[in-house]
C-alpha cells in the first residue's frame, strides 16, 4: 500500500453521527472478490437518487444534489470530517477499500467503531480521533470557506490548518504509525521475514523430508 507522510487536502464534512457501514458501503456490494472498484458506490443510497445494484453504470444514475460528494466545492476531497462513532455495525472490510478508492487518505472524527479503526489502518487509510470541540471548529472553517484544506503530518502526529496558523495534536499507536509511514500492510509486514520463513521451511523438510511428497 501507498506510504503516508504528510498528506495536504480539501475537507469535505459530512455532518453525521453513528455513520454505519452499511451507509459507507451498501451490503449488495459485498458481492464483488475484488478489492477494487468500490469508490464509486461509496454512500451510495445517499449518494444517487436511486437504487444501486453491481455491474449498473454509475455515470448514467441520477445524482442526489444535497448530497456533499456531489456538491462542487467538495471535489476532489482527499479528507473526511466526520462525527463519533463513525465506521459502526458490519465489519466489512469493504467500507475502507470504499473510501480509499473513492480517493480519501484520511477520516478526522471524534470517535470511531474499533473493527472499521483497525481495517483502515490495513488498508493505508488513516483515522485520526480529534476532541469534539475540534471537530465543531473544523466543520465551520469547512462549510464557511470554499476550498477549506488541512495538512497532516504523520510524523509530527499534527493536523493543521493550510495556513499553519491552527495546529491540533493526535494520538497514534507507534506500530500503526510505522506500518503507514512505510506502507506495510499484513502481507508486506510479513515478507519482511521471508528470509527467516525459507530458513524454517529448509530446515523443517531436513529434519522431516518425508514431508516433501506430501508437498
Amino acid at each position: 500500500m501507498d506510504k503516508f507522510t504528510v498528506h495536504k487536502g480539501i475537507v469535505v464534512p459530512l455532518d453525521r453521527a453513528n455513520v454505519d457501514t452499511d451507509a459507507i458501503i451498501p451490503k449488495q456490494f459485498l458481492k464483488s472478490i475484488h478489492r477494487t472498484g468500490f469508490g464509486p458506490n461509496l454512500f451510495d443510497e445517499w449518494r444517487y437518487l436511486n437504487h444501486g445494484e453491481p455491474g449498473v453504470d454509475n455515470s448514467k444514475r441520477p445524482l442526489n444534489p444535497d448530497f456533499v460528494l456531489n456538491q462542487p466545492r467538495y471535489q476532489g476531497a482527499s479528507i473526511l470530517l466526520t462525527r463519533k462513532n463513525f465506521g459502526c455495525g458490519s465489519s466489512r472490510e469493504h467500507a475502507p477499500w470504499a473510501l480509499q478508492q473513492y480517493g480519501f487518505r484520511a477520516i478526522i472524527a471524534p470517535s470511531f467503531a474499533d473493527i472499521f479503526y483497525n481495517n483502515c489502518f490495513k488498508n493505508g487509510l488513516l483515522p485520526i480521533v480529534l476532541p469534539e470541540a475540534v471537530i465543531d471548529e473544523l466543520m465551520n472553517q469547512t462549510q464557511a470557506f470554499v476550498g477549506y484544506q488541512l495538512q497532516i503530518n504523520l510524523e509530527q502526529q499534527v493536523v493543521a490548518s493550510a495556513n499553519g496558523e491552527r495546529q491540533f495534536a493526535f494520538e497514534l499507536d507507534a506500530f500503526r504509525k510505522h506500518c503507514l509511514l512505510n506502507g506495510l500492510d499484513d502481507i508486506a509486514l510479513t515478507l519482511q521475514s521471508a528470509a527467516k520463513i525459507r530458513d524454517f521451511e529448509a530446515r523443517h523438510l531436513a529434519r522431516q523430508p518425508w514431508l516433501a511428497n506430501a508437498i
